[in-house]
């Protein structure tokens, strides 16, 4: 990778490789791009730190080092935004309703038939099993619990299947998208397949999430909004930092640097 310089400092390149770890990316290019991109950006904020003869307060906690509390203290001084009004948090929350519900609560029971993810025929038996039971259930409905109990590989089983109260996200998706789909009392007319095996699937009760009161949404929506903006106003001055400074060996993107995502 080419060295990169700001404003004829460098970035050393064993610096990049130290910062690729914080940065994932499906190839090695990717990363080093991100990890350049981040140093690049903090190394514009020190220079013009040191440039308006900016120095950092001590921290007494040593949480945070001289070079971050110096670049937190520029930033507060140089991006400054409005805070949102209730007019604009009003109308945020009126077209974003769904945004701002209770979780939504469900009463659910499952039999498992257990099989690896990479075991094809552990996984074709599992999927027979729940036919055949599910076929069972198709005619007497009742027999659920007693089922869960003589087949279920889950310890739920020795409860009769029964999954207490969950909201959404508690259990796997693939579950939950039946659960959504379900009718209070159904049973699912087809195994489910998830990586644990295969289930069979009894929704007991949904209770569908209200839609929260404005007055109750209103501090997180000014809190988004105000985060919303606070990393508009990041990215202009990043870029106006960078539009007067001499980067080379990176095509700088001041939008995708990790201080404004």
């Amino acid at each position: 990778m080419d060295t990169v310089l700001v404003n004829g400092a460098e970035i050393p390149p064993d610096a990049v490789a130290a910062e690729m770890q914080y940065h994932p990316a499906p190839n090695r290019e990717e990363a080093w791009n991100a990890a350049a991109t981040a140093l690049v950006i903090r190394q514009l904020l020190l220079q013009e730190a040191a440039r308006l003869g900016m120095a950092a307060d001590a921290d007494a906690s040593g949480e945070t080092s001289p070079e971050e509390a110096l670049v937190q203290a520029l930033l507060a001084q140089e991006v400054t935004t409005p805070e949102p009004d209730e007019e604009t948090c009003r109308r945020y929350w009126s077209a974003n309703t769904t945004k701002f519900r209770a979780p939504d609560v469900y009463e659910a029971a499952h039999i498992l038939f257990a099989a690896p993810p990479d075991d094809d025929g552990a996984r074709e038996r599992a999927k027979r099993a729940a036919s055949e039971t599910i076929a069972l259930l198709r005619d007497d409905p009742t027999r659920f619990a007693a089922l869960a109990r003589e087949r279920s590989a889950c310890p739920s089983g020795a409860s009769g299947g029964l999954l207490g109260q969950q909201s959404r996200g508690d259990l796997v998706p693939e579950i939950e998208t039946f659960v959504m789909a379900l009718e209070d009392g159904q049973i699912c007319p087809v195994p489910i397949a998830t990586r644990y095996g295969y289930h069979i699937l009894r929704l007991d009760r949904l209770a569908r999430g209200a839609t929260l009161p404005f007055e109750t949404a209103a501090p997180l929506i000014a809190q988004h909004l105000a985060a919303r903006s606070w990393q508009r106003a990041v990215s202009q001055y990043l870029r106006i930092l960078a539009g007067r400074a001499s980067i080379e060996g990176l095509a700088f993107d001041a939008a995708a640097g990790p201080l404004v995502q």
